[in-house]
């Protein structure tokens, strides 16, 4: 098991219910693949460049541990799945 950290940045224009039912997604799709050690909720801010023509993000932060081939299929569902803009996933070092 090793640990990692993925930021994930959805679209603003998601209402409340469908941003956190997006968030709820990933949430679980990670704690059926490993353990969830912390989310960090960082709401709208403001993005460095226009993504799909917007100016701002809603940006999230999860801290998980899982085996180390599960990034890969996250990564996979992170760039099928509509309203993300962009994300990241990052292994923490020991």
């Amino acid at each position: 098991m090793a640990k990692y950290e993925t930021m994930l940045v959805t679209s603003p224009t998601l209402d409340e219910e469908a941003s956190a039912a997006l968030i709820g997604k990933f949430k679980s799709l990670i704690e059926a693949n490993g353990t969830i050690d912390s989310v960090d909720d960082w709401g709208k801010r403001r993005l460095a460049y226009p993504i799909e023509d917007n100016t701002e993000g809603v940006y999230t932060v999860i801290k998980f541990t899982s085996s180390p081939d599960f990034p890969a299929e996250l990564e996979r569902v992170y760039n099928i799945t509509e309203g993300v803009l962009r994300s990241i996933i990052v292994a923490e070092e020991e």
